[in-house]
C-alpha cells in the first residue's frame, strides 16, 4: 500500500499512523517526504467501485461551490485507497459557524441534481442500496431504500415482522404523508450527514466527507442532522432563513430518519429495531 500511495501521489510515505477512520475503512495520516501530510483511507474487502463512487460523490459536492468539501487527491480500487488533504480539526464550532454552515448547506441543496438517485446508478454505502434514477422523491426513497431496507431486515432477522411490514405499508403512502413536499425538485445530497461526517478546522470551517451522494429530499439530509446530534441550533435556523422548509417538516423527520435507523439496525442491532418500529409507527 505504501508503493502504490507513493506511485499515485508522486511521493514517498516516510510515516504513517492510524487514525479514527469510520466503520468500514481503515484510515491513516500520512506523512509524505515533502513535508505534505495527507489523510488516506483503504479497505481490505472493499466492494466494487467502493472508493471511486466516494471519490465521484465528493467531487460532485464540490462542483456546487458551496459547503467546503476537501479535494480528492488520488484514489484507486485495486489496490483500494482514497488520499485527501489532511485537515487539522477543532474541537467545537461556534454559533457563527454553524449558521455559516446551514447557509452553505442550503447552497447545496440548492444547486439541484439531474434526477431523483444517481445518472451513473452506482449504489450507496456498505449495504450497496440501490440508486437507480427516478422521476419522483416518492418512487426513489420507496423503490430504492424503504423496500430493499425491509426485504435486507427480513433476510437477516434485524427487524420484527410487524416493522418489516410496516415498512412497506408506509412506502405506498408516501406521497400521502408527505403532501406538498413530495413533489420537491431533487436536491444535490450529501447522503449520510451525521456529526461524524462533518469536519470543522482550526479556522472554525465546516467540511463534508464521507458522502453517499445522490439526488434525493433535501429534508433527508436535514433528518439525518437530527439523528445523532452534533449540529447547533444555529445551523438548522440559517438554513430556514436561506431556504424555507415545506410546511410540516418537523412532522416527517421521523419519516426521513426510517432508512437510516433501520440501515442501523441491519449493521449493529441493539435499540435501532426499537427505533426504526417507532419511527415507522408514526406514519401507519
Amino acid at each position: 500500500m505504501r508503493d502504490a500511495l507513493s506511485a499515485a501521489l508522486g511521493a514517498s510515505v516516510r510515516r504513517a499512523d492510524p487514525v479514527r477512520g469510520g466503520d468500514v475503512a481503515t484510515a491513516y495520516r500520512v506523512e509524505l517526504d515533502g513535508g505534505e501530510v495527507v489523510f488516506a483511507k483503504t479497505h481490505d474487502a472493499a466492494p466494487p467501485g467502493f472508493f471511486t463512487t466516494e471519490a465521484s460523490g465528493l467531487e460532485w459536492l464540490r462542483a456546487a461551490d458551496a459547503v467546503p468539501v476537501p479535494q480528492v487527491l488520488a484514489v484507486s480500487d485495486d489496490p483500494a485507497f482514497l488520499v485527501l488533504p489532511w485537515i487539522d480539526e477543532s474541537r467545537r464550532s461556534t454559533a457563527d459557524g454553524e449558521a455559516t454552515f446551514g447557509r452553505l448547506l442550503a447552497s447545496m441543496h440548492r444547486s439541484g441534481a439531474p434526477t431523483f438517485g444517481r445518472v451513473d446508478r452506482r449504489p450507496t454505502g456498505s449495504r450497496s442500496l440501490p440508486n437507480d434514477p427516478c422521476d419522483t422523491w416518492a418512487e426513489f426513497y420507496a423503490e430504492r431504500r424503504l423496500l430493499p431496507l425491509a426485504s435486507m431486515a427480513e433476510a437477516s432477522g434485524a427487524l420484527a415482522g410487524g416493522t418489516i411490514e410496516g415498512m412497506r405499508r408506509v412506502a405506498a403512502r408516501l406521497v400521502e404523508v408527505a403532501g406538498r413536499s413530495a413533489a420537491e425538485p431533487p436536491a444535490r445530497l450529501h447522503g449520510d450527514l451525521w456529526g461524524g461526517n462533518r469536519l470543522v478546522d482550526v479556522e472554525g470551517r465546516s467540511w463534508l466527507i464521507d458522502p453517499a451522494c445522490h439526488g434525493g429530499h433535501r429534508e433527508f439530509d436535514l433528518a439525518m442532522m437530527r439523528l445523532f446530534g452534533g449540529f447547533g441550533a444555529a445551523a438548522f435556523e440559517a438554513y430556514d432563513d436561506a431556504h424555507p422548509l415545506a410546511e410540516g417538516w418537523d412532522e416527517r423527520v421521523a419519516l426521513h430518519q426510517i432508512a437510516p435507523l433501520a440501515v442501523h439496525a441491519i449493521k449493529f442491532g441493539g435499540g435501532y429495531a426499537a427505533a426504526t418500529d417507532g419511527a415507522v409507527r408514526r406514519y401507519l
